[in-house]
């Protein structure tokens, strides 16, 4: 059974209490959004993901999607949803005022995402994606562009699209074949086929508009001659409604593992009118403007999944019987007690819960430097949100839906054999929370752009954003009469931390393949450091709050007993990780290739 309910007490939590001294609040900007509004978006936005998505999960997955005469169907009830959805400017929720949008904070748009998610993953990725190339649109297009598109694809009446992959290339978008021919005015034909478009053709808007990576005939070779261009599937007319057909049609939708109700397509491009975004040649930094936002959102798909996941499987627990408390019977009025009172199907809840808790609080603490990247009127604070964001990006991708994946699997564990059958809902979960670890850039990709880019960019500055913070917490709270045991485990973590980034950066400057054998390991103790943080500072705000008598006593104790679990059960894998690194590439590249 798929059970959810926003979890909006922690969500509360970690907007209010969590990051109020992380030095990227109080902007003038967001002002109007004061807590009792945005408790009253989240509230209804948890309707409509509880009411309104939530019911469509599962229908939607046995459905699928269907391609009928070159027109993608999307499962019963989908239509309707988005309808609801968009006319209740869902869609439009932290977009730009200047285009019809609302202009929240990111720290809600993030927290509405992950409810998306949580309820229905498929859906999610129609509006979700729209909002990405809107970014780029904004970004990098031209006036006439924005006033002609972004209007439309902000209220959710066109939705968008990025057009990267071809059959013959993925990561190596150097390779990509498209081509884009200039029509003497400032318009372009393009021509070529992409693959593994999500949201590439359906029924949910009146027009679709497709952001590709295509090449003009003089460009050079590689990702520096990749330009960007605006290819709508309906030429607008004059008065802005869709016209006739843009050459843009579905050569086959996909047949996935997970995410049935999502239209993922194979596109062809048969000289297509678009229109360039950016400059010539400057492709992949528009385009990468709609990744890095994309990327943060797919690690919310992450915790989305593995917060769903888990409240079913707490949902069951609770529900079946079987067995009997090690420690005594607890129901002895049947023939067995339920099997959340066994300490392994405790590890398991408790640690999707932790990794859910953790992720969620390191997604907010980026959302506000999201937020201070583009409202601080001070220099200082809007470069420091710079790095840090920077930093993170690739460690909430990978690190969150990583988690996720994890959960969801914890799930069908707790529910064994019925987790593996259909009708329990709960293996939806596996299926659909597996792309995200590879969309948007593999988690492998994550981690070398971590090591590779974002850490010794700079001389390490990006780092410092990250490492001064924490070293200031552990500095101030490790002589605390009640934590000072778990921040002593932090500081070791750190340590780690620390003593790891200093080994990569000298065996790396030597041999890239040191430091592409550690990336993974790295990135995983970088994140689990960063939940550390989060968690020892909930714990001390938690007790604060209990000693201050306050309310809440259930809430702000079980904050304090996961904190704890995290501590004791989770972040040893940092010394794991940390040897693991230290062992360098020899084993791992030792065997030839023909040895496999």
């Amino acid at each position: 059974m798929q059970v959810y309910e926003a979890p909006l007490r922690d969500m509360k939590f970690v907007l209010h209490e969590l990051h109020t001294d992380d030095g990227f609040g109080n902007l003038e900007a967001l002002e109007e959004f004061t807590p009792d509004l945005v408790d009253a978006v989240l509230e209804e936005a948890a309707k409509v993901a509880q009411e309104v998505l939530l019911p469509l999960n599962r229908s939607g997955d046995i459905e699928g999607c269907t391609l009928e005469n070159g027109v993608v169907r999307t499962p019963k009830g989908f239509k309707e949803a988005y309808d609801m959805f968009r006319e209740g400017g869902w869609c439009a929720l932290a977009s730009d005022p200047e285009w019809g949008g609302q202009g929240l904070p990111e720290t809600v748009n993030k927290l509405t995402e992950e409810m998306i998610c949580s309820a229905n993953l498929s859906f999610s990725l129609y509006p979700g994606l729209t909002h990405g190339a809107t970014t780029a649109i904004e970004g990098y297009a031209s006036d006439a562009l924005k006033q002609a598109y972004l209007p439309k694809m902000v209220e959710g009446t066109w939705s968008g699209t990025m057009c990267l992959t071809e059959p013959h290339c993925g990561t190596d978008l150097g390779l990509l074949r498209t081509k884009a021919v200039p029509q003497g005015d400032d318009s372009y034909k393009i021509s070529g086929a992409k693959i593994f478009i999500s949201a590439g053709e359906h029924d949910l808007t009146e027009n679709i508009i497709h952001l590709v990576l295509a090449r003009l005939p003089d460009a050079d070779e590689g990702v520096k001659g990749i330009s960007l261009f605006l290819v709508p599937k309906f030429l607008p007319r004059e008065d802005g409604t869709p016209g006739p057909s843009n050459g843009v049609s579905v050569a086959a939708i996909e047949h996935k593992m997970g995410l049935k109700a999502s239209a993922t397509c194979q596109l062809n491009f048969d000289e297509s009118i678009g229109w360039l975004v950016g400059k010539p040649g400057k492709g992949m930094e528009a385009m990468f403007k709609m990744m890095n936002t994309e990327r943060v959102s797919v690690g919310i798909q992450g915790l989305g999944v593995g917060e769903a996941a888990y409240q079913s499987a707490v949902w069951y627990a609770n529900e079946r019987v079987q067995g009997r408390s090690l420690s005594g019977v607890k129901n002895p009025k049947g023939p067995a007690d339920p099997i959340i009172v066994h300490p392994d199907v405790r590890r398991m809840l408790m640690t999707a819960r932790a990794y859910n808790e953790g992720s969620r609080a390191v997604g907010a603490w980026v959302s506000r430097a999201l937020d201070a990247e583009k409202h601080a009127t001070d220099p200082a604070v809007k470069a420091r949100a710079e790095d840090f964001i920077a930093l993170m990006t690739p460690v909430v991708k990978a690190l969150f839906t990583d988690c996720g994946y994890e959960s969801a699997n914890l799930a069908v564990q707790v529910y064994g054999g019925h987790g593996y059958i259909a009708e329990s809902g709960v293996e939806q979960f596996v299926r659909d929370a597996r792309i995200a670890m590879i969309y948007e850039g593999t988690n492998g990709i994550q981690a070398l752009d971590l090591v590779g880019r974002k850490m010794p960019a700079h001389a390490g500055r990006y780092l410092r954003a990250f490492f001064h913070p924490v070293s200031d917490f552990i500095a101030a709270n490790k002589e605390d009469a009640t934590f000072g045991k778990m921040i002593e485990g932090l500081e070791k973590a750190f340590g780690a931390l620390q003593l790891s980034t200093g080994t990569i950066a000298q065996k790396g400057m030597k041999d890239p393949e040191e430091a592409g054998a550690a990336a993974t390991d790295y990135l995983r103790l970088l994140g689990l450091v960063a939940m550390g943080y989060t968690f020892a500072k909930a714990a001390l705000i938690a007790k604060a709050r209990l000693d201050e008598g306050t309310g809440e006593a259930a809430f702000y104790t079980a904050k304090i007993g996961t904190a704890q679990f995290f501590f004791d059960r989770l972040l040893p894998q940092a010394t794991a990780a940390f040897l693991a690194i230290k062992s360098g590439k020899a084993s791992m590249m030792a065997l030839d290739a023909d040895m496999f």
